[in-house]
This record gives C-alpha cells, sequence and structure tokens, in this order.
C-alpha cells in the first residue's frame, strides 16, 4: 500500500513560532491490501502527534477500493496490529480528520471510520464490500456504532453502497467539498479552535457511552472532570 507525509511546517501565530497540520496528508490507499508498511506509517503518524510534532490536526487522505477477483487474506497478528493502529488514532488528543474522494473501502473506509471529521467529494461511495464480500473487521463495528443497526443493516449484510449524500445524512461524512483539501485549512482551523482541552478522554467517554450504563459511566466522568480541573488549575497557577 503506497504512503506517504510531509513534515510539518512552522508558522508564527502571535509571536511564536508553532506547528501546523501536515501540507501533505497520510494516505490510506483501500485499493491495495493491507500491508505492515502501512500499519508502520498510522502508527508513525500518531507518534508524531502524541509527541506534539504535528500541533494542530492530524489528517488522512482515504480512498480507493479492494481490486476484484479472488484476494490473499491478510494475516491475523496483521489484522490485529492495524485495528491496534486505528483504535489509537482514536484516542490522540487532538483532532482527526479524512480527506475522501472517489469510492472509499477497504482500509481506506475503516480508516475514515476512525477520524473525528470526514471531508469528502460528492462522488464518495463508501463500500464495506470488497471482491470477498464483506469484510468482518471492526467497520462493521463502527458504521452499526456510528450509523444505527436499521440504516447500516443493508451494507453490513450485503454490502451496500452508501453515496456521499446519504452517508452525510448518517453523519458517517460530515462535509461535502468538490475540493476536499481546498476545504481542509478552514475545517482544521475551526475544529481546533473549538476542540479545547481533553479531546481524546472526551472521545473515549463518548464512545463508551452508548454502551456503559450511567452507574458505571458516572466514575468515568467525574475522574475526567477532575483531571481537566487540575489542568486547568495548574495553568492558571503558571
Amino acid at each position: 500500500m503506497t504512503t506517504r507525509t510531509e513534515q510539518p511546517v512552522r508558522t508564527e501565530h502571535e509571536g511564536h513560532a508553532t506547528m501546523n497540520h501536515t501540507l501533505q496528508p497520510l494516505l490510506i490507499d483501500g485499493a491495495q491490501p493491507l500491508s505492515a508498511e502501512t500499519v508502520q506509517a498510522l502508527n508513525a503518524l500518531c507518534s508524531q502527534a502524541e509527541d506534539g510534532v504535528l500541533g494542530t490536526a492530524l489528517v488522512l487522505r482515504v480512498g480507493g477500493v479492494p481490486a476484484t477477483g479472488p484476494t490473499e487474506p491478510p494475516a491475523l497478528a496483521l489484522v490485529n496490529k492495524w485495528e491496534r493502529a486505528l483504535r489509537r488514532l482514536e484516542r490522540l488528543d487532538l483532532p482527526t480528520i479524512a480527506l475522501a474522494t472517489g469510492d472509499c473501502g477497504g482500509t481506506a473506509l475503516e480508516a475514515l471510520l476512525a477520524t473525528d471529521h470526514r471531508i469528502a467529494d460528492p462522488a464518495t461511495r463508501l463500500l464495506p464490500a470488497g471482491a470477498d464480500g464483506v469484510w468482518p473487521g471492526m467497520a462493521l463495528y463502527r458504521l452499526v456504532h456510528q450509523a444505527g443497526v436499521a440504516p447500516a443493516r443493508r451494507s453490513v449484510l450485503f454490502g451496500t453502497a452508501i453515496p456521499a449524500e446519504r452517508a452525510l445524512a448518517l453523519h458517517l461524512l460530515d462535509q461535502l467539498a468538490d475540493d476536499p483539501s481546498a476545504a481542509l485549512a478552514a475545517t482544521v482551523d475551526s475544529l481546533t479552535t473549538a476542540a479545547g482541552a481533553g479531546l481524546g478522554i472526551r472521545r473515549q467517554l463518548m464512545h463508551d457511552a452508548a454502551t456503559t450504563s450511567f452507574e458505571e459511566a458516572l466514575g468515568r466522568h467525574l475522574a475526567a472532570c477532575e483531571r481537566l480541573l487540575r489542568r486547568t488549575a495548574t495553568g492558571v497557577a503558571s
């Protein structure tokens, strides 16, 4: 699978040098089979985000669908590493954005569903099915978790494509743009301004809310509030 990134650029903001989002997002090509290279590239980008190198947002470019015809399935150990990398992406403490173009399936769809904000061109379609049918990976879990059982039923059971307008209505996409890359800068500015502190914690609490009882969730939410108050107090003191 082809992946590429470009070094973050330094920009001046209020007299201080800060890191801006990457000019060239990481490409996740759904037309290529899952590879160790792809897992390594995503983990490397997550490491940059965790180290504060990316600064404002992590951006993925996704597109492509698995080739038709019989294909060799990936090793289970590789699939496990990929799913762990996607889970790591979902736990980052900064906004994550996917830019989608054309048909989007395979690893491209899996990566898109793990991001916070999805921008796609109007011709984009989400395709859960590959040459060998619908892959029973965690993309199905995210699809149902995010869109609901009834709206996702035909796609999960029969691989029915989800056009961009339908995906937008189901909140699987957040924004349609003829040129997703051109819409990126304004989106990054908007999301980073609104995100504030503790984004990673809020995202995790949001994911847990659908499957956790109020009593179980209460302790986690109180702990998150305590961490945020502690961080705020430290910032005021400094």
